[in-house]
C-alpha cells in the first residue's frame, strides 16, 4: 500500500479530488453568504449596493479559488515534476484575476460617481459634463489595466521575454512602422481623450451633424454615436467633432429658442398675430415664458417672411412647442385672414 501512496500519479489524483471537493464546499458556503448579503442589499433599496454585488460577486469567488489553488499547489504538488508549470499557471492566474477585480472596481466606482449626478434635472449641464468625463476616463483606465495585464502575463514566458528584448533593440524602426500604420487609430484615441477634457460635446447634448438633428447617445475613445430623432443611429469617428463644424444646441445650457417661419401675403397684418400668439402658447407646458416674438425677417417679390421665436427649457420640449404653435397659427390665419396665405399673382397683358 505504501508503494502506491508514494506514486506521483496517485498523489495527483488524491490531491485533485480533494481540491475539487473543497472547491464545491467553498462555492456552497460562498453562495449561502451571498444570498444573505443580497437580501440585505435589496432591503436597503439602494441601486449602488445591488450593482456592486452583481458586478463583484464572481471576481470575489475567483479570489477564493485562487487562494485555494495556491495552497494546494504548495502543499500537495510541490514534489511533483508538474509543480513548476502549476506555479507558472498560478502566477498568470493571479495577474488576470487582479486585473479582472481592478476592472470591476473601476466600473463600480464609475457607477457610484454616476449615481451622484442628477441627469434628470431640467438644467443638467454640469451633470452631463461630469458623466461624459466619467465614461471616457473609465474606458481609458480599463484599457490601461487590460494592456498591463497582457504585458505582465507575456513577460512570465521566457520566449516572450526574449522577444521583448529583441523588439527593444529595434525600437526605432518598429516605432516608425507602427507610427505610420496606426496613426489614424492613435489619432482617434487621442481625439476621444481630448473630447473628455475639452468637451465640445457631452452625453445627451442636442446637436446638428450631417444635416441631422439628434442627441449624443454614446462617446467612446474612438467613435461617437448620435441618436437621430427618428431612432436611427449616426456613428462618427471621434476626430469628426474636432475637425468639422457642427451645431451644439446645449453647449452652455439646456435652454433653447426655436423658430417658426411663415410665408404670407403682403396684406397679412403681423400685429394681429403678435397679439394673438401669447394666448396660443400660455397654457403649453413646453413654453418657459422667457421669449416670445414675431418679426418680419425677409421679403420677396411674392410674399413676406414672418419669424416666430419661442423659448423652452430644452430642445425636445421646444420641438413639441413649435409643432403645436405652428398648427394654431395656421388655423388662426385660415380662420381670420384666409386670403393672406402666400400666393402667386399673375398679371395678364392687354
Amino acid at each position: 500500500m505504501a508503494q502506491y501512496l508514494n506514486n506521483d500519479t496517485l498523489k495527483l489524483v488524491i490531491a485533485t479530488t480533494a481540491f475539487i471537493l473543497i472547491l464545491a464546499g467553498v462555492f456552497l458556503v460562498y453562495r449561502y453568504i451571498l444570498n444573505i448579503v443580497r437580501s440585505r442589499a435589496l432591503k436597503s433599496n439602494r441601486k449602488f449596493d445591488a450593482f456592486a454585488l452583481k458586478i463583484l460577486k464572481i471576481p470575489v469567488l475567483w479570489v477564493f479559488y485562487w487562494v485555494l489553488f495556491k495552497v494546494f499547489t504548495h502543499v500537495f504538488y510541490s514534489g511533483l515534476e508538474l509543480f513548476p508549470h502549476l506555479q507558472h499557471f498560478n502566477n498568470i492566474l493571479l495577474i488576470f484575476m487582479l486585473s479582472w477585480v481592478s476592472v470591476q472596481l473601476v466600473k463600480t466606482g464609475a457607477y457610484y460617481l454616476q449615481n451622484k449626478l442628477d441627469i434628470d434635472s431640467p438644467d443638467n449641464l454640469h451633470a452631463r459634463k461630469s458623466l461624459t468625463q466619467i465614461k471616457i476616463f473609465k474606458a481609458i483606465v480599463v484599457s490601461i489595466i487590460i494592456i498591463i495585464a497582457l504585458s505582465a502575463a507575456l513577460l512570465t514566458f521566457d520566449g516572450a521575454r526574449k522577444i521583448g528584448i529583441s523588439l527593444l533593440t529595434s525600437a526605432g524602426v518598429f516605432g516608425i512602422i507602427v507610427g505610420f500604420a496606426a496613426q489614424k487609430s492613435i489619432a482617434m484615441i487621442l481625439a476621444g481623450i481630448q473630447i473628455a477634457i475639452t468637451q465640445p460635446i457631452r452625453l445627451d447634448d442636442v446637436v446638428i451633424v450631417e444635416g441631422e438633428w439628434g442627441r449624443i447617445e454614446e462617446i467612446t475613445l474612438t467613435y461617437v454615436v448620435v441618436k437621430i430623432w427618428d431612432e436611427r443611429r449616426l456613428v462618427l469617428p471621434a476626430t469628426w467633432f474636432l475637425e468639422k463644424p457642427f451645431q451644439n444646441w446645449t453647449r452652455n445650457s439646456a435652454d433653447i429658442m426655436g423658430t417658426i417661419f411663415l410665408y404670407v401675403d403682403y396684406n397679412f397684418p403681423v400685429d394681429a398675430l403678435r397679439e394673438a400668439l401669447p394666448a396660443m402658447v400660455k397654457d403649453n407646458p413646453n413654453w418657459d415664458k422667457r421669449v416670445i416674438n414675431v418679426q418680419v425677417t425677409n421679403t420677396s417679390e411674392r410674399n413676406k417672411e414672418v419669424r416666430v421665436l419661442l423659448s423652452s427649457p430644452d430642445a425636445g420640449k421646444n420641438w413639441d412647442l413649435r409643432t403645436a404653435a405652428r398648427e394654431k397659427i395656421i388655423d388662426f390665419i385660415n380662420t381670420n385672414y384666409p386670403d393672406s396665405f402666400a400666393k402667386v399673382r399673375l398679371i395678364s397683358e392687354k
